[in-house]
């Protein structure tokens, strides 16, 4: 009966040092899971900056890369000569200007030369017939022969128009002449002449003073 009393001691002081061995254990497992943690944040920090910084120093090698810089060592065409700048073309100098009209001088030359101007068409105007005073004849031809003038008569009457032969001495000789009229306005007698022509008869208009 002795013996089993000494042994409950023993059995206490194992179960309060399990205990204690699983509260140190606890207590370590923490402390190493604070470190974890707390040293996990600069790593992932570290993970995540790191391609930031990869990509600024990429997009910068890129922008300032220059593909054509292995030629730039090659010498550069020669570069082709400028074309001569065409001579500048003379101007002609402008003409003076004309000089302003003198109104009075003008009238003053005028009456000066109005009376010299009156004067020689005086001299060579043909002396001027009054209408009134004038008849006309439509001539259909002159001839040497009597016979041929009464020939052309006679034609003149096949087409309609009435004619006459009267004589003219010229040169100690006599000229048959064929004429219509006389009328006394000058534009019947163009009507005449003109429908005569018309018929291939060469006719002219002849002027008597009455």
């Amino acid at each position: 009966m002795t013996q089993p009393h000494r042994l409950a001691p023993q059995a206490g002081g194992t179960l309060v040092g399990f205990v204690c061995g699983m509260l140190l254990a606890l207590a370590l497992a923490l402390v190493v899971a604070l470190f974890v943690t707390r040293s996990a944040v600069p790593l992932e920090e570290r993970g995540m900056q790191a391609p930031a910084a990869t990509e600024a120093a990429e997009a910068a090698r890129n922008r300032d890369w220059n593909p054509n810089a292995n030629l730039s060592t090659r010498p550069a065409a020669p570069a082709a000569p400028a074309a001569p700048a065409p001579a500048a073309t003379p101007t002609a100098p402008e003409p003076p200007a004309p000089a302003a009209p003198d109104p009075l001088g003008q009238l003053i030359e005028q009456r000066q030369a109005a009376p010299a101007a009156a004067a020689a068409a005086a001299a060579t105007a043909p002396p001027v017939v009054a209408a009134a005073a004038l008849h006309y004849f439509v001539q259909a031809g002159a001839f040497a022969s009597a016979a041929e003038a009464q020939a052309q008569r006679a034609r003149l009457a096949m087409l309609g128009f009435d004619a006459s032969v009267s004589e003219r001495r010229q040169d100690a000789s006599v000229i048959h002449r064929v004429r219509l009229g006389p009328f006394a306005q000058a534009g019947e007698a163009e009507e005449v002449a003109r429908r005569i022509q018309a018929q291939g008869i060469d006719t002219a208009l002849v002027r008597v003073s009455r």
